[in-house]
């Protein structure tokens, strides 16, 4: 029969075990602090990144809420809210109005505006290569491109609210830029035509050949891109809500960069600079068929700021009814005065003492004047004069 041993410790055998045993378990106590205290080390990191992190996103949501307040300053409070709602929900990149806040650079050295101005660019190129393309005697152009507001609806609603490939909209890149460049180039159409025509001179006798060049400028409407891009009956609720008139105040803030000063009419001018024809400003102003149209661009420019329905700006296609205005309201200041950017300058070509042209003023500079101005040359364009140039009958002023 087998029966195990069991060694029997005498009492120095026992002291020296349990000493061993004692400081095995101090060890395993130190490590076991050394790791606790390096686990509240890591925990504390945490915490302080998240709160670095909390602390970036309320700065985020601030920065977003004092721009729009901003935007809005002419509002009530229960406007404010409704923005308030909207900047949090900007926060979240997949949602279509983190478009409002693209005019911001994010790091890329591009933005919203950046991007705008190239196309712009690339767009006024393509009719000066036209132009540069053939020899001519007249040129007529018509028509225009889609406004911006338009355009970026497009894109936004296109670009976050993809169900296969979502991407954020507050921010500008090199692939969104190409992106945004195909919604343009979608949506907007140069086409052009040459038309030689032979005639006789008034005795009958002689003939001349005139060649005219014809431009013309066409764009889709939001419901043709919508169609275009087969757009789902959710995203075509995004582009309604986009270009809902309530928003008016963010796209002027996005576009313009400017909320309500005497800059913002220069701003919406300054947008407008290349399209020809005068159909947006005309048939805005309610006109069936083209007509002289500086005033209608003038007045244009004052609604989209807000000013025609604020009292500032009448809505005038007269340029002497303009006149009359802003010296019956106490608006006016002579020519031969320094004006300010924002006026609205008259012109008096005949030297009758009645404007037959009117423009915005853009800056002063060195004894010049600029402008931008509509249907000169029957495009939207910048022109400059000697602040004494005696056709500039006097300016309106804009008093917000």
């Amino acid at each position: 029969e087998y029966t195990e041993r069991i060694p029997i410790k005498t009492p120095q055998q026992m002291m020296m075990y349990n000493y061993e045993n004692a400081y095995r378990n101090a060890e395993s106590a130190k490590k076991a602090a050394r790791y606790a205290r390096a686990a509240a080390k890591a925990a504390a990191r945490a915490a302080k990144a998240t709160q670095q992190a909390a602390a970036a996103a309320i700065k985020a949501i601030i920065a977003g809420i004092k721009a729009l307040i901003t935007a809005i300053a002419a509002g009530g409070w229960i406007v404010i809210v409704v923005i308030i709602v909207i900047c949090l929900a900007a926060l979240l990149m997949s949602s279509v109005l983190g478009i409002f806040f693209s005019g911001e650079d994010s790091g890329t050295g591009q933005t919203i505006r950046t991007a705008i101005a190239e196309i712009n660019t690339e767009y006024n190129d393509k009719i000066l290569e036209i132009k540069d393309s053939v020899s001519y005697d007249f040129l007529e152009m018509s028509g225009s491109r889609a406004p911006w507001k338009d355009i970026l609806a497009v894109y936004a609603v296109k670009m976050a609210a993809d169900q296969d490939n979502p991407l954020e909209v507050a921010t500008m890149d090199d692939e969104k830029l190409e992106i945004l460049r195909g919604v343009f180039w979608d949506m907007n159409e140069i086409t052009y035509y040459v038309e030689t025509i032979t005639s006789l001179d008034p005795d009958g006798e002689n003939e001349s050949d005139t060649t005219y060049l014809y431009i013309n400028i066409s764009h889709k409407a939001v419901g043709e891109m919508a169609n275009l891009y087969e757009f789902s009956d959710e995203q075509r609720e995004y582009l309604d809500m986009l270009l809902d008139e309530k928003n008016n105040q963010l796209w002027t803030m996005l576009l313009y960069g400017v909320a309500s000063s005497d800059m913002q009419i220069v701003e919406v001018a300054r947008d407008q600079i290349g399209n020809v024809g005068g159909e947006p400003y005309w048939s805005w102003y309610g006109w069936p068929y083209r007509v002289e149209w500086c005033a209608c661009f003038v007045s244009w420019c004052a609604n989209e700021c807000g000013y025609i329905e604020r009292g500032l700006v009448p809505k005038f296609s007269s340029c002497g009814l303009g006149v009359k205005w802003f010296r019956e309201h106490g608006k006016w200041i002579d020519g031969g005065e320094i004006p300010m950017p924002g006026m609205i300058i008259f012109f008096d070509w005949s030297g009758d003492g009645w404007s037959n042209h009117v423009g915005i003023v853009e800056r002063v500079e060195n004894g010049r004047v600029y402008t931008i101005e509509g249907n000169s040359g029957d495009a939207c364009c910048q022109q400059d004069y000697s602040i004494d140039y005696e056709c500039i009958l006097g300016y309106g002023i804009i008093e917000n």
